[in-house]
């Protein structure tokens, strides 16, 4: 005879089973795309919630960190249990697919309502195969590559259980004394629109694989233009600002389908992001359609009581209330939202509506369908760091680095020889993969030495030295750290004497001297704001000494942010800028520098000359005293004393080894009415010795308008690529749609009048020609 509490066991696995099932048929249909899948999801859910109680519909906003990588103070340090009682509806901070696997039981099989979770991760340019930093990779200018690493970040990241990823970071940034412009896409808005649009495309697809993620757009918004360039700071700015150069790259994520938006630290007209309404609700969902969820940063709920916005409860009302579904780490809504709905102060229609956001975006994920969708150990063990990851990682770094200077063409060099290569980054593997490299092994990465070794084999002879220390200044380094921890960089305990004659001996050895210098990888990233933009004084001191030799030098610069190089620019032959190019940097190092690729990078960030000039950025306005183009000063004009307006490297700026001239512009009308379409043409021919590609820049300029408009606006762009000695016809279609933008009422349009059309290989050096647009 079968026991009373056997029976209830076998009824019980029934019940999980029955309830099982359906959520796996409901979120099969949700997979098909047949008409009626919106409402078949809708439907679910809501049954879904009406089983559901107050505190788990509260537990599915709740978004601790498992505390493994951590940029902050972890609160919630009881997981299992909250996962248990339904009070997480994500997890983050965690790696391996066994361990995600097992935290997914819980919730799945052990915890009431059966609801999976989503376990996101900082995945922002690469999972183990990292690709360089997002502001390097911005600087190829190639959306498709762009595309394919966010496409190979997904699948490595799926592989290895996580089902979110908190990128892409649009925020525009003209302030390179802000450490986390090394996680942007640099200073133009129509630019990082179209690699918004790019990265979400190659994480998300269409959620239909296991090897889609779900991205989170951030840092909503106008983080990256914090005042004094310091991380956290306060933001002020117009609204016709906002619209015009901020909101660009965000409004494209949204246009292109991300599933999730993050809100930003700062302040947004007073008001903080986590808890403005006009900004989450008001623009995000009314205007722009916004469909997804809004997560907060880290502890971003909490840090408004900082801002003088309430406790605690007061706080987590003002974010739902303003349109915030999921609490990072905060713990607020979990702690508070029950009392607060029980004094009135929300509601729960508010409450219902972010759980709802949350159900909705696990639903298009597919794991309604099958918890375990990116929990496959097979998979982790066979798709992350593989050969043909790390291979397209190799190119799409070397596609990366911009040659800033080459006197009397001294790259590419010849593999033979002796090579002296030096500096505190040479043989630094754990620092090729640069910041938010969360998941990467650090020192497995491809060094310089490592990559110039393999690169020559027995052609040529490398002696390495390091030089000098990263900085002479040992408690700064004690400060420079990626999240709370160092990169096991050790200081080496030899006097300065010591290390440079070590360097000098070999220097004077040598046919060519390669000096790897600039930041470490902690140097820039989160909390790590600069008001110092020069290379270290210990390297660039060195540096000097090894000019002395009278040996060609070459610098390999590593830099996460525009640095401020007048003295390197004047003084050394040849500077390539590598940023921090990730897994197989050395080796991409290596290809570049012997001339098996040819580089092809162009900045997205200006490099000023000096700190003084920041912000300092292309699309500025014309004020009413311009300063003369090609003049430096002249009193009464808007200028400085002691260094001229110009950059040192302007926006678009990148050489190569081939060497591109343009023709002069030929327009299909300089006389244009309504939606015609003007056809923009230059001859673009390589006339140097070597293949090579070159971005062709459009900008264009409105002349005349109802506000003040830039000097110049980037609005196309196409990387040509062409054998030496030939030409090609590069052709920019320019609708009216490129004139557009929004007035002072902030009505979005264009206007009539005279527009001049410019084409160059860089923001300075372009060529012009003016069109006259009626309506």
């Amino acid at each position: 005879m079968i026991r009373k509490n056997k029976i209830h066991r076998i009824c019980k696995r029934a019940g999980m089973l029955f309830l099982l099932t359906g959520i796996m048929i409901a979120g099969i249909h949700a997979q098909t795309g047949r008409a009626g899948s919106g409402s078949r999801m809708h439907a679910f859910i809501s049954t879904l919630m009406s089983k559901m109680t107050l505190e788990e519909k509260i537990g599915q906003l709740n978004l601790p960190s498992a505390g493994e990588f951590t940029t902050g103070t972890a609160t919630n340090s009881d997981i299992g249990k909250n996962v248990k009682e339904g009070r997480v509806g994500g997890l983050f901070n965690i790696k391996g697919v066994e361990k995600i696997k097992a935290i997914q039981k819980v919730a799945v099989e052990e915890s009431r309502m059966k609801i999976p979770m989503l376990f996101g991760m900082d995945v922002i340019h690469g999972y183990e195969t990292t690709f360089p930093i997002p502001l390097g990779l911005s600087c190829t200018w190639n959306m498709s590559a762009i595309e394919r690493s966010a496409r190979i970040a997904a699948i490595e990241a799926s592989a290895d259980g996580i089902s979110w990823t908190f990128s892409p970071m649009v925020d525009i940034a003209r302030d390179p004394r802000w450490g986390r412009v090394s996680e942007g896409n640099g200073e133009d808005p129509y630019l990082g629109a179209q690699i918004a649009k790019a990265m979400i495309k190659g994480y998300q697809g269409d959620y239909s694989q296991n090897t889609n993620i779900m991205a989170c757009v951030k840092h909503y918004a106008l983080y990256g233009a914090a005042e004094a360039g310091r991380d956290y700071n306060t933001v002020d700015m117009s609204h016709l600002r906002m619209y015009n150069e901020y909101f660009p790259p965000y409004k494209a994520a949204v246009d292109a389908g991300v599933g999730s938006v993050m809100a930003s630290f700062n302040v947004v007209d007073g008001i903080p992001a986590t808890g403005n309404r006009w900004l989450l609700t008001d623009v995000l969902r009314k205007q722009w359609g916004f469909r997804g969820f809004v997560v907060t940063d880290y502890t971003g709920i909490n840090e408004m009581t900082d801002h003088g916005m309430g406790d605690l409860q007061a706080v987590s009302a003002l974010a739902l209330k303003a349109g915030v579904d999921m609490d990072m780490v905060g713990e607020g809504f979990l702690k508070t939202l029950k009392q607060s709905l029980e004094e009135k102060k929300i509601t729960l229609a508010e409450i219902n509506a972010a759980c709802r956001n949350v159900l909705v975006a696990k639903y298009k994920l597919g794991l309604f369908t099958d918890p375990y969708k990116y929990c496959n150990g097979q998979r982790a063990k066979t798709e992350i760091y593989t050969p043909e990851h790390r291979k397209i990682a190799r190119e799409i770094a070397a596609e990366s680095f911009v040659l800033l200077k080459n006197k009397g063409n001294m790259l590419p060099l010849k593999k033979g020889g002796k090579i002296a290569l030096i500096g505190p980054l040479a043989d630094a593997a754990n620092n090729m993969a640069g910041t938010w490299s969360v998941a990467t092994v650090q020192n497995r990465s491809v060094s310089v030495l490592k990559g110039l070794k393999e690169a020559l084999g027995n052609k040529a002879e490398v002696a390495y030295a390091k030089g000098c220390n990263l900085t002479e200044d040992a408690a700064l380094e004690e400060r420079v750290t990626m999240f709370g921890k160092t990169l096991n960089r050790e200081r080496d305990t030899r006097t300065p004497e010591v290390m440079k004659a070590e360097a000098l001996e070999i220097a004077k050895r040598s046919d060519v001297i390669i000096a790897a210098m600039g930041e470490s990888a902690e140097f820039s990233g989160e909390s790590s704001s600069r008001t110092s933009l020069d290379i270290p004084r210990a390297q660039q001191r060195l540096l000097r000494e090894l000019l002395k030799t009278g040996k060609p030098v070459v610098l390999v610069l590593f830099t996460g942010r525009p640095l401020t190089l007048n003295w390197e620019q004047k003084n050394i032959p040849a500077i390539l800028n590598v940023w921090f190019g990730g897994s197989e940097a050395g080796a991409a190092i290596a290809d570049v520098l012997f001339g098996d690729v040819n580089p092809s990078g162009k900045l997205t960030m200006t490099f000023p000359q000096n700190v003084g000039q920041i912000p300092l950025y292309y699309a500025h306005l014309n004020t009413g005293r311009p300063l003369e183009e090609g003049k430096w000063f002249q009193k009464f004009r808007s200028n400085y004393l002691d260094v001229s307006n110009e950059p040192l490297y302007p926006f678009g700026y990148g050489l190569g080894y081939a060497a591109f001239t343009y023709s002069d512009i030929t327009l299909s009308s300089k006389s244009l009415k309504g939606a015609q379409t003007l056809k923009a043409t230059v001859t673009l021919t390589n006339s140097g010795k070597y293949d090579g590609a070159e971005v062709v820049q459009l900008y264009i300029r409105d002349l005349v308008g109802s506000v003040s408009r830039p000097v110049k606006e980037l609005k196309g762009f196409q990387k040509i690529w062409l054998k030496a000695g030939t030409s090609k016809t590069v052709t920019f279609q320019i609708t009216p749609g490129d004139l557009k933008f929004y007035n002072s009422q902030l009505q979005y349009g264009w206007e009539p009048g005279a527009f001049e059309i410019m084409i160059g290989g860089n923001s300075r050096d372009v060529k012009k020609a003016q069109v006259n647009w009626v309506k």
